[in-house]
């Protein structure tokens, strides 16, 4: 398996193609689709059916998503050849989906960080919802989530999800932490780690939502400049108890296998394998809530194979293939059948990726969004992206 999630949120080298691709100052989730009017291509009309098979399809996606273990079986039986081209960011994707996929590509993987970018640009379409029989199955928040559904048009299918937990040592805590608080208390000292991404800045502001009432944050995506002033100024606090930043699960990994970290905000990912492994490890949601990523199939405006893309936004949302994706890549199915399926490939497998949890426990994530300079609520007071990633190099020194 390739873990690859990091990649897909801030690499340090899709951070200038972000800069110049990102040319609207468009809010994300929420009210969105009221602040931002109607999209340039709500008006393209859906298919009633899916037609005959074009013989290929052209894919945008992060890589993890596209195992032979199912697209050999989607191309049998479809014969529809999967062709594939991995991003390693949210930004690269947009690029590459500009002017409507540009008549080579038919869908791309998007997460919630590029959905509207994709929707305003006119670079995706309105699809059917109809023709993707799975899409009764999924967990209700997301089957017409804000971030890929506008003016009740769906723009794509979501597909599976994930929450960033805080991870911790069993021998050093013997019961689960209760805030994110820890992660700023020097009494863990040298034993901290955190990811090295400017969206940390959201995760800050997520626990001073509660911790400092008084600055008013409603959203950790959408902070005035005194709320993200005080959100950065905890994480420089911060920067001398953390042991390392890091890029990889595979580094957090390592770091909690090594008794060098006791705590830090990891992916459901990294919490299994240490398990495995038998780490003395665990992880939790605490009371603040948390981050998370949320990833949809959409359709390109000009997709050259509609009804291959359409079969594969099909296949793709089956209990049995969305198991295999959530196993294989180390996420949350959308199709709520998935779960026993999971437990199937892999022991305790539904439990460990959290797709088993009540709804209530879905609506503590704050999913993903690119911050930007036009709020949900249509003013302009909101700290644009450019902005995030300065501090935190500022930050991270």
């Amino acid at each position: 398996m390739t873990k690859t999630r990091w990649l897909k949120w801030f690499s340090a080298g899709a951070t200038t193609l972000l800069l110049s691709v990102f040319v609207m100052p468009i809010a994300l989730g929420g009210s969105a689709g009221a602040a931002l009017g109607t999209p340039p291509t709500q008006s393209m009309k859906t298919p009633s059916s899916i037609g005959k098979s074009e013989g290929a399809l052209n894919i945008i996606a992060w890589e993890g998503y596209t195992q032979p273990q199912w697209v050999k079986p989607f191309e049998s039986t479809t014969g529809c050849q999967v062709n594939v081209k991995y991003a390693g960011s949210s930004s690269e994707m947009v690029s590459l989906m500009a002017n409507g996929g540009g008549h080579q590509w038919d869908l791309v993987s998007a997460s919630g960080d590029a959905d509207l970018r994709l929707i305003y640009g006119g670079d995706v379409k309105p699809i059917n919802i109809k023709l993707i029989p799975s899409w009764s199955e999924f967990q209700p928040f997301l089957k017409s989530p804000s971030f890929n559904t506008i003016n009740g048009y769906h723009y794509g299918v979501s597909f599976e999800f994930g929450p960033n937990v805080l991870l911790y040592s069993t021998k050093t805590f013997k019961t689960p932490p209760a805030s994110w608080s820890v992660l700023y208390n020097s009494a863990y000292k040298g034993r901290i780690t955190i990811p090295d991404n400017p969206i940390q800045i959201a995760d800050a502001a997520l626990y001073l939502e509660t911790a400092k009432p008084s600055l008013g944050i409603t959203d950790p995506y959408e902070l005035t400049q005194t709320q993200f002033n005080a959100s950065v100024n905890l994480l420089k606090a911060e920067h001398p108890l953390v042991k390392k930043y890091w890029d990889l699960a595979s580094q957090e990994i390592s770091l909690f296998q090594n008794g060098e970290a006791v705590v830090g905000a990891a992916w459901p990912y990294q919490t299994s394998t240490l398990q495995a492994a038998k780490a003395p490890v665990a992880d939790t949601i605490p009371k603040q809530g948390a981050t998370g990523w949320a990833d949809t199939w959409m359709l390109a405006a000009n997709a050259p194979h509609p009804n291959c893309a359409y079969k594969w936004m099909a296949y793709m949302s089956t209990p049995k293939i969305q198991a295999e994706d959530a196993i294989s890549y180390g996420e949350t199915p959308a199709n709520t059948l998935a779960c026993p399926l999971m437990n199937k490939l892999q022991a305790g497998g539904c439990a460990a990726y959290h797709a088993n949890e009540p709804e209530s426990y879905f609506s503590t994530i704050k999913f993903w969004k690119t911050p930007l300079s036009t709020c949900d609520n249509g003013q302009n007071d909101c700290v644009a992206f450019t902005q995030w990633q300065q501090a935190w190099t500022q930050i991270t020194g």
